[in-house]
């Protein structure tokens, strides 16, 4: 059975500030795409069974420059939609709800038709596994997406709820390996840099 390799994304203007980014598109910094080049040996002369990236340029640029050919979009790999948080740092959300907690929280107040909720990102990652476990068998299978998706997406992996992908710290421009020990999931390496 392959792994799961998680890659997520090089720095962007947004990523580098700490501003929630989901549906605004920025491009990778100069450092960003360098980042997204060094991950190209970490990757290079493995054979994947599947290659999946989010339709965001961001994430589609550092598959390319990591050297992932064949990558097909996946609508489902994207990011957390943050509704009217989208481009707010943390920070900013506190001044006005000191108590905000994405992982809790998820969408900010309002009708509840803005943003999703850790649960609804939680559905998208189940629908995601759903998909590519299966090609597990078939070899390695590459995801390229964003920070807190993979961070659901690795709970929901590990069979814990979405809320726990607080736990999982990803940097920009990382590699991580979901494994299998004794037939349960678990995670073989994190965070990758080379």
């Amino acid at each position: 059975m392959g792994d799961l390799l998680l890659v997520r994304h090089g720095e962007t203007e947004w990523s580098r500030s700490g501003r929630h980014t989901s549906h605004t598109d920025l491009p990778l910094t100069p450092h960003g795409e360098e980042q997204a080049k060094s991950l190209a040996p970490l990757l290079s002369g493995r054979p994947f069974a599947r290659v999946l990236t989010s339709p965001l340029g961001r994430a589609r640029r550092t598959a390319e420059l990591a050297g992932l050919v064949g990558a097909v979009t996946d609508a489902d790999l994207h990011e957390w939609d943050y509704g009217d948080y989208e481009g707010v740092t943390t920070v900013d959300i506190h001044r006005t709800r000191p108590d905000w907690d994405l992982w809790t929280d998820g969408t900010p107040p309002g009708d509840g038709t803005d943003g999703e909720s850790p649960e609804q990102v939680g559905r998208r990652a189940d629908r995601v596994l759903a998909r590519v476990v299966p090609a597990l068998a078939g070899g390695d299978v590459v995801l390229v997406a964003h920070a807190h998706f993979l961070r659901v997406l690795t709970a929901r992996r590990l069979g814990l709820p979405p809320a726990e992908g607080r736990l999982f710290q990803l940097a920009t421009g990382t590699l991580s390996r979901l494994s299998t020990e004794h037939d349960r999931p678990v995670i073989a390496e994190w965070n990758t840099r080379p």
